[in-house]
């Protein structure tokens, strides 16, 4: 199969004959756009991994221990927040 060009775009009938080739690109971590007559109509992409409750956990308890000692300065989270919205 010939390698897709510009971004990894191939078109329908292409996508058809190659489909497990396809697959076996999208495993190793590419995206792939499908085109019907030049424009983009799907996009095979790589499944994410979920995340063990265990793990997540951990996440969580990073972030906090990151945080732990931060302040705002003096500044008050409501100022801030209006001053963002202007």
């Amino acid at each position: 199969m010939a390698k897709p060009a510009s971004g990894h775009h191939i078109g329908a009938s292409d996508a058809k004959l190659h489909f497990s080739e396809l697959l076996q690109r999208v495993e190793r971590g590419e995206e792939v756009t499908i085109t019907r007559r030049g424009a983009p109509v799907a996009r095979i992409v790589p499944v994410r991994k979920q995340h063990s409750r265990e793990e997540r956990a951990h996440a969580i308890a990073r972030i906090r221990d990151l945080s732990c000692g931060l302040t705002l300065g003096g500044a008050k989270l409501r100022d801030l927040i209006a001053e963002g919205r202007r």
